[in-house]
């Protein structure tokens, strides 16, 4: 829990006796928390539900033969610790009668516990009658509203530290203040984070949270509030056609108002999986269909209306980068033949492009703090970092734009077209079309024509594309293929399995961990996306059923072939992802983009 360390939140570590950690069983949806059990105990001893609390975690125990507790076993066999005692063995108990069918032992256990079945339940047996009597006395949904409500900051106290993570505007004008101060009379600054499905077919409730000020119905009350004030959530209807995944509401003359940050996500699209109708007929099903699912993210077929489809073998998305610096600095004319473009291509610094991702620094940073971190942490001289024209592609992506030029006339006016032609550019690589990651570009030189018409954005965007190819294929391009964190629990003797089956899939083992008090180990590997496919199904055939993965995405790493070596690995894969995006499958030669004085 110290990762998440942080002096503005506070102690972010858990503690059962506080009742900020719930004991569950995810699969079968019931859980507790020691509340529950402090305070049927405190009623039943007299005593106060704090201090039962702590007597039920730590080495606390009760001997019912003395009716005492001590610090220490002592050594009796009626002695155990608080936490066996009044919370595991009475789960334990129910668990093992229902589950043995003891229904003559069942019901008064329930009718003292104060738990009303339903008569058709009372039918069920074995596993089916267990999830639902768990259910019943412990229901998960409780014990997580419970720690949520006693547990987590309030709007109002947490949005004081908040804001400077939330709002995206100066920290000091209204529509800040009004989110520090969870205000509801300031100004409305709602976020839509979410599209929901409603139930009337292709429509949604856009779901949110009101950061500052009020949020109002129209006319329409159809199942509606007056008016819900800052630090609630909301669902309104009406906006689907406005809003494709999410948005900041604010009042109609807050027309200076900057949006909430959109929120990011831990996982990256990585596959894809390619889909097409089985009769032709169903296609403008599918492309409906489709509109919907980008608002959001249930199973497709949810959407489509009865359509079938066809689904294709996943896609696993690549990135190009490049391994050193052009050998050499690249030109490349206009169409025109009036303006030159001298530029050349090297790798970021190590951990800059994951900074880029973790929105450390972007686009839109404090140029004074960018230049900073930059200096500090990657070794940049300041006045190079004062001269970043853009990041790409989509104005985020960790890729950079840099001018190295010196005395040139007239390039503030091609600034914005040369910017233009890098976000095409990084986004649509060399190699197969791909997204550029970890490319710093320099624009070594230029030499423009004296007449404005001449160096137009026609003239200039489609060069800049094309020289920024040139530096990228003459600076060792290398392709970068996604690697997942596999995270492995199985016992000792499926270990052996568990290790040929990562050999098999060219997984990279690099922790080994027996779990404390238990048989089973943790093992953490780097799994390449690309084998990932089956990768379940094979582990579990080979240590019979015995190992449980579980695959999230990690980070990049860059494939050793090279894509420009006939017959490597790297340089077929290329074609193969050339073929399918319907290009020419052989590499275009440098000269397509390099030109020569």
């Amino acid at each position: 829990m110290a990762t998440y360390e942080d002096v503005l939140l506070g102690d972010v570590q858990v503690y059962p006796e506080k009742g900020t950690v719930a004991f569950s069983a995810g699969l079968h949806g019931w859980a507790f928390t020691l509340t529950n059990f402090a305070k049927m105990y405190a009623f039943k001893f007299g005593v106060d539900e704090s201090k039962m609390m702590q007597k039920l975690w730590g080495e606390n125990y009760f001997d019912p033969s003395t009716k005492k507790w001590t610090s220490k076993n002592t050594g009796a066999p009626t002695c155990k610790r608080g936490f066996v005692q009044f919370c595991y063995e009475p789960v334990k108990q129910i668990i093992n009668i229902c589950m043995n069918d003891q229904k003559d032992k069942l019901w008064p256990m329930l009718k003292k516990l104060g738990i009303t079945m339903k008569p058709d339940e009372k039918d069920l047996s074995g596993k089916a009658l267990m999830k639902r009597v768990m259910q019943t006395w412990l229901p998960a949904s409780a014990a997580l509203l419970e720690m949520m409500i006693f547990h987590l900051p309030s709007p109002y106290t947490a949005q004081r530290y908040r804001v400077e993570n939330l709002y995206e505007g100066p920290l000091d004008d209204q529509y800040a203040n009004a989110i520090r101060n969870c205000d509801p009379e300031g100004p409305l600054m709602l976020y839509v984070s979410k599209m929901i499905p409603a139930s009337n077919k292709g429509r949604f409730f856009a779901f949110g949270r009101v950061f500052a000020g009020k949020v109002s119905t129209g006319m329409k009350k159809q199942e509606s509030v007056e008016d819900v004030p800052c630090g609630n959530t909301v669902a309104l209807v009406g906006l689907d056609q406005f809003i494709t995944k999410n948005a900041t509401l604010t009042g109609e003359k807050e027309v200076d108002a900057r949006p909430i940050k959109a929120m990011k996500f831990s996982v990256s699209p990585v596959v894809r999986v390619a889909v097409r109708c089985k009769f032709p007929s169903d296609l403008p099903k599918l492309v409906e269909g489709l509109k919907r699912l980008a608002k959001s993210d249930p199973m497709v077929e949810d959407f489509m209306g009865g359509a079938e489809l066809i689904q294709d073998d996943p896609i696993v998305s690549y990135c190009e980068t490049v391994l050193d610096k052009s050998c050499r600095t690249v030109m490349s004319k206009s169409p025109n033949k009036h303006n030159l473009l001298y530029m050349e291509a090297r790798p970021l610094e190590e951990g800059l492009a994951e900074a880029i991702d973790d929105g450390r620094i972007g686009q839109r940073d404090d140029p004074k703090v960018r230049v900073k971190i930059l200096s500090e942490e990657f070794g940049w001289d300041k006045d190079l970092a004062k001269k970043i024209w853009a990041f790409g592609p989509e104005t985020t992506g960790p890729n950079m734009v840099v001018d190295m030029c010196k005395g040139v006339q007239y390039l503030n006016e091609i600034k914005d077209h040369v910017c233009s032609g890098f976000q095409e550019a990084s986004k649509y690589g060399a190699l197969a079309e791909g997204n550029m990651r970890g490319i710093f570009f320099e624009v070594c030189d230029v030499v423009l024509y004296s007449d404005t018409i001449h160096r137009g954005a026609g003239q200039i965007m489609p060069t800049a594309r094309r020289v920024m190819f040139a530096s990228q294929l003459t600076a060792k391009p290398r392709l970068l293929e996604p690697v997942y964190l596999v995270e492995i629990q199985a016992p000792e003797n499926a270990l052996g399995g568990i290790y040929s089956v990562l050999n098999q899939k060219r997984g990279n083992v690099f922790e080994e961990m027996q779990r404390p008090g238990t048989p089973l180990y943790n093992i953490k590997a780097y799994l390449p996306v690309r084998e990932s496919f089956g990768f379940s199904g094979v582990l579990r055939a080979s240590t019979s059923g015995q190992a449980f993965p579980q695959c999230v995405f990690d980070h990049w790493e860059m494939m050793i072939a090279d894509p420009l070596e006939a017959g490597s690995q790297a340089q077929v894969l290329v074609e193969e992802i050339r073929k399918r995006k319907g290009i020419k499958a052989q590499l275009p030669p440098l000269s397509d983009y390099e030109d020569r004085l």
